[in-house]
């Protein structure tokens, strides 16, 4: 099991610029990096990088040893990250003949270097850091002498039993806040087994109905979202209204509206994984569509603009990743399937066809067997029918063509 420790560091003044100061040489080396990387051939191996620059990277910005091989560590992940991004996204166009063409992306169709604009700085543990739990203080590293800092442990005081693991954590800042970001894992000792699933729940997303469930027992509900885009209009309205302005005031209000706003888009979405966790329980397996750039294909599009803006604003992933969490911490499994055919397919008769779903009323007809329902309920309901081929051992479920299979199994 995997989570990130978000602790709010403690400071005093002096302590507060030996941070700013560490933080900010250390962004400025990852740009240096960044800026080789791009210029080079995009070498992402960060051992060959560190042989051609670690004694420039350490001269030019003063860094310790170990911060300044944590230098190339942060770079070449940022771009393996931005690579898999890219191999997710290809580029489409329509040829003379109509048909969609796709031409995967890599790093070369980057116009320019990754670009590191916020300061931060990659700690290891056992070495930049500790914790030191009697006094409780943190232990940190810097350009100068090592600095012992309060923190606020009383939401994490359980991760300090000795049963976590704690990996390379990055220091940032927040307005006036210092805050210190720690992977911590742990090994958990029940196996999830599909042999003991109890349940097995499809999950629709989307913006109508943020989630739409069916279990087994064939229940079904639907989390409304009504009130969730009314209040993103409201943010969009007010951006809008700060960027006419073109004022450097403007301009800050901006960012702090930016950062109240994901705060609330992130309370949203524990509160959704949360209450589906606490619903089901151990030993469930969640089933949801494989989302990766599927938001952002034409067809999945309205003709509405502003539709389409909120489609693709809305954080479907940071959801999926707060779900997969919660449910490993009770012995439950997310399981991610392919995406196609999931609302097209009648689940009572099989039977798939595009124009079966009616967009404008949220419905589903079947044209075959007359089985009528909502459009996102027959979604989860599809989700759901995957999820048990896989407990029964079809290990990549999905729907469509294959091999000595027909388009309705």
């Amino acid at each position: 099991m995997l989570k990130t420790l978000k602790l709010k560091i403690l400071p005093n003044i002096d302590e507060a610029k030996e941070l700013a100061i560490m933080s900010e040489q250390y962004r400025q080396a990852c740009n240096y990096v960044s800026e080789y990387v791009f210029n080079n051939g995009f070498e992402l191996n960060s051992y060959e990088l560190q042989k051609v620059l670690y004694q420039t990277v350490r001269d030019k910005f003063k860094l310790k040893a170990q911060m300044t091989v944590s230098v190339f560590r942060t770079v070449t992940a940022r771009y393996k990250t931005v690579k898999e991004q890219l191999s997710q996204n290809p580029y489409k166009y329509k040829d003379e003949n109509g048909n969609w063409q796709f031409i995967p992306k890599t790093l070369e169709w980057l116009w320019k270097p990754i670009v590191f604009s916020r300061p931060q700085v990659d700690l290891v543990n056992k070495r930049d850091y500790s914790f030191l739990l009697k006094d409780k203080k943190l232990s940190l590293n810097t350009l100068g002498k090592r600095i012992k800092v309060s923190y606020e442990d009383k939401c994490f005081s359980e991760y300090f039993d000795g049963t976590w693991s704690f990996g390379t954590g990055k220091i940032v800042k927040l307005k006036d806040n210092w805050y210190f970001h720690i992977p911590v894992s742990k090994d958990t000792p029940n196996a999830f087994s599909r042999d003991a699933v109890k349940h097995v729940v499809g999950i629709d997303r989307g913006l109508r109905f943020l989630t739409t469930t069916y279990d087994e027992n064939g229940k079904c509900i639907f989390e409304s979202g009504k009130e969730i885009l009314r209040k993103r209009q409201k943010f969009l309205e007010r951006r809008q209204e700060l960027q006419s302005k073109h004022t450097w005031s403007a301009y800050r209000k901006l960012k702090a509206l930016s950062g109240r706003e994901n705060r609330w888009m992130t309370d949203v979405n524990h509160r959704i994984s949360k209450t589906l966790v606490d619903t089901y329980g151990e030993n469930t397996l969640f089933v949801i569509e494989d989302l990766t750039g599927v938001s952002f294909d034409e067809e999945n599009l309205s003709r509405s603009k502003k539709a389409n803006g909120e489609l693709r604003s809305w954080s479907f992933y940071q959801l999926e990743q707060f779900l997969t969490y919660k449910a490993e911490a009770c012995n439950s499994k997310v399981l991610k399937v392919s995406a196609k055919y999931t609302s097209q397919r009648c689940p009572k008769c099989g039977r798939i066809h595009k124009s079966n779903r009616k967009h404008e009323t949220h419905e589903y007809i079947c044209d075959s067997c007359g089985y009528r329902s909502n459009d996102d309920r027959v979604g989860a309901m599809n989700l759901q029918f995957l999820g048990t081929l896989w407990v029964s051992g079809d290990e990549h479920p999905r729907f469509g063509v294959r091999k000595g299979i027909t388009s309705s199994e």
